[in-house]
């Protein structure tokens, strides 16, 4: 049988046409990075690794040009943005698996999915229109009022609260990657068999005890491959964070200044790249990007791995 199984034309025909498909994934990447480094061959001639990856200059007039402001940013808007969204979206996970009625599990569900697939350009705007003068007006000043006055926290409280900074762009962004770790952690916490809760409620623990103990560690690889595809959503996103960051090219402590990230960068400057040096340093910065992206992620896959082969033992 498996020798006629793998002399059928249908067969090896279907082999064949999943082997293209997996295999032009490779493609796409390799192509992808390929067009990066051909464009921005002037920009790592003139530039360099280090010094581009180091500097903090962007200064169109003089065609000089660094990345090192623009990663601060993106690393500083996406670690506070999964700050903000981890609890939330387990806290919804697990109120809508162990806690929430039966009637109340599909309307939220159905909200949780309708977050994710609203477009970020509307995030955008809602932040520009309706979040920035909140924060601006309610929370950013509590905010100052509250932590000024504390050592080294205070730091990050400095400065006018205008509602356009790193810390209104964190929370749009942490809104928009609720739902991709909200919706996996509850895909994982239902997988948790029902018997070894009902064993955990028989010997007396309580439903916080049976979310801690047994549900969260039986899920925990689930919600860290949420957490890893909510970051590779936080760092790629443009439109949103370009409505609400500003573009300011320099490294502040204030969460209430204005920054600048890649792909905002990337955004609002490629139309007004006006040489070849300054559009061959746009493309650098993607490509600065991209390896950072598969850097963050490929570190994220690994731990994942490990800690499956931990538990599987």
């Amino acid at each position: 049988m498996a020798r006629t199984a793998k002399k059928n034309p249908v067969d090896r025909f279907f082999s064949v046409m999943t082997a293209a498909a997996a295999f032009s994934v490779i493609v796409l990447i390799a192509g992808i990075l390929y067009v990066l480094v051909s464009e921005s061959s002037l920009a790592i001639g003139r530039f360099g690794v280090w010094r581009f990856l180091s500097s903090t200059d962007w200064d169109p007039v003089r065609q000089s040009f660094g990345a090192l402001t623009n990663i601060y940013g993106t690393v500083l808007t996406t670690v506070l943005s999964l700050a903000i969204a981890i609890p939330l979206a387990v806290g919804i996970a697990i109120f809508v698996t162990e806690i929430s009625p039966n009637f109340l599990k599909g309307p939220i569900g159905a909200a949780i999915e309708l977050l994710a697939a609203i477009p970020s350009i509307i995030y955008g705007m809602w932040g520009l229109f309706t979040l920035s003068p909140i924060m601006s007006t309610y929370i950013e000043p509590f905010l100052k009022k509250i932590f000024s006055g504390v050592p080294l926290i205070g730091i990050l409280f400095q400065g006018t609260p205008m509602g356009i900074d790193i810390l209104t762009a964190s929370v749009i962004l942490s809104i928009m990657i609720i739902p991709f770790t909200a919706s996996i952690s509850r895909d994982s916490f239902n997988l948790t068999p029902a018997v070894v809760k009902e064993s955990a409620y028989a010997i007396g623990a309580t439903r916080w005890e049976v979310v801690k103990n047994v549900v969260i560690p039986y899920s925990k690889l689930g919600v860290f491959g949420g957490v890893v595809l909510s970051l590779g959503r936080a760092l790629g996103e443009t439109m949103a964070v370009a409505f609400v960051l500003g573009n300011n090219h320099r490294i502040t402590t204030s969460l209430f200044d204005a920054a600048a990230t890649i792909t905002v960068t990337l955004a609002n400057e490629f139309a007004e790249a006006d040489s070849d040096v300054y559009l061959s340093s746009l493309f650098y910065l993607a490509l600065v990007l991209f390896v950072l992206s598969f850097i963050t992620l490929a570190v994220a896959k690994f731990f994942l791995l490990k800690a499956e082969r931990k538990y599987s033992r």
